[in-house]
């Protein structure tokens, strides 16, 4: 037998008997892998869950394949840090029973402004304190202003009512057929009072302005003036 053939087939066995071995040793290798992930997976107490363990896989041909679970996507938000986000966009709730200031009328900063209700005095008085048979009541309306600028003021009947009441019943009122408008801006200065004349002819009014209207019966009566939330003192009269 030639020497040469026998040493060229001893070579070509050793070559293959070597990379038979280290196949063996790797798939060996992960034999034991995929036995320690499955140790762990069954010492977890969660027989389905699949997360933070290792899978391992037969592959179609050759030694077992293990695979790793993919890391979440760096995009989405821990539920720790989806917390944290939903408690920065909650409002912090207001202290109970807080409210907002209400805002304070302005006052007149130009010559001609309307003037702060706060700075008006309004009054009225009667001329007699008895009016008998058929004598028209009197009533001297005075509108003052407190402010250090000039402004204006609406002194109209239906903005500056003037009422005559009794026992507790609405009698006749400068609000009542009103024709036009019924606006009457006048400019006040610093202490120089508004006057205005106001006559009653002693006859009921009310939201009916055709017709005779009836008579007020004798007896005692209360007039004043109003402007929204200003007020006048009351004056008692009485009709005989």
């Amino acid at each position: 037998m030639d020497p040469d053939t026998f040493r060229g087939d001893v070579g070509v066995d050793g070559a293959d008997v070597y990379w038979r071995r280290r196949v063996s040793v790797l798939t060996g290798m992960l034999v034991v892998v995929a036995v320690v992930a499955w140790a762990c997976t069954s010492a977890s107490g969660k027989p389905g869950d699949k997360t933070g363990g290792v899978r391992a896989t037969p592959g179609a041909s050759g030694p077992m394949v293990v695979s790793l679970p993919s890391a979440p996507a760096s995009g989405s938000p821990s539920p720790s840090g989806a917390a944290a986000l939903a408690a920065q966009a909650e409002p912090s709730p207001s202290p109970s029973g807080a409210r907002s200031p209400s805002p304070k009328p302005a006052k007149p900063r130009r010559p001609g402004d309307p003037c702060d209700p706060k700075d008006l005095v309004i009054a009225i008085r009667s001329g007699q304190n008895v009016y008998a048979g058929d004598a028209a009541p009197t009533f001297l309306l005075t509108v003052v202003s407190t402010d250090r600028i000039e402004c204006t003021v609406d002194v109209g009947p239906r903005t500056l009512e003037m009422r005559v009441t009794s026992g507790g019943q609405r009698i006749w009122s400068t609000a009542d057929c009103v024709a036009g408008e019924g606006v009457d801006r006048q400019t006040l200065e610093r202490g120089i009072p508004y006057v205005r004349t106001i006559t009653w002819d002693r006859r009921r009014s009310g939201t009916v302005c055709s017709g005779k209207r009836p008579t007020a019966e004798p007896g005692t009566y209360v007039a004043s003036v109003h402007s929204g939330h200003l007020k006048s003192p009351k004056v008692v009269f009485h009709l005989r």
